[in-house]
């Protein structure tokens, strides 16, 4: 999948949503780390993810090596207050905290964050390494949101790639990036 395009004066906001430890934390930092660094972009962070107080430590100090600004939220209008605190950025990532697709309440939490995020792109973050099965129900049930890209991570922890193809097979939106190892930012490719 070709990623949107930036638009002058306008923050592009991604948002990665998906279940736990797929790696959604670690891609935003790799993602913060290529687009600051490599592409010059004027890049903030926003994190949902308060249940982990690791995740927002290993963003925070992300933020302080690349001397870009970082949020914490935990309500939707904190979400959008830090939106617009960052709307003259070039892209804000917005990580999000791990859901498991069978928790319905969890679930349902997530729904007012994608809402206040209006997301110019939703990623939804799959690990390789998963079952095939296990992957074609956190798609099916991650599709209740209106997701425009799925993200590979741990593919080089993957036995078989032909499973992962079939499964993709079946999802409407297109792969973004595809990431290959724990190294930050390098382990990714588009």
């Amino acid at each position: 999948a070709a990623p949107m395009p930036f638009i002058r004066g306008r923050a592009k906001r991604v948002m990665l949503v998906g279940p736990t430890g797929v790696g959604k934390t670690t891609t935003i930092a790799k993602l913060a780390g290529n687009y600051s660094v490599t592409e010059g972009k004027d890049v903030a962070l926003v994190t949902l993810d308060t249940y982990r107080i690791a995740a927002t430590d290993q963003l925070r100090r992300i933020a302080e090596l690349l001397d870009i600004p970082m949020a914490v939220v935990q309500t939707p209008e904190d979400l959008r207050l830090a939106l617009a605190s960052f709307a003259k950025k070039d892209l804000v990532l917005i990580d999000t905290a791990g859901r498991s697709q069978r928790d319905a309440a969890k679930m349902d939490e997530l729904g007012p964050f994608v809402a206040a995020a209006q997301a110019d792109e939703l990623h939804l973050v799959c690990a390789a390494s998963t079952h095939p099965d296990t992957l074609m129900d956190q798609v099916a049930r991650f599709g209740r949101y209106p997701v425009s890209h799925v993200i590979l991570t741990k593919v080089d922890e993957a036995a078989r790639f032909g499973l992962i193809l079939d499964v993709l097979a079946h999802v409407k939106s297109g792969v973004s990036w595809v990431t290959t190892g724990q190294g930050i930012p390098q382990d990714i490719e588009a």
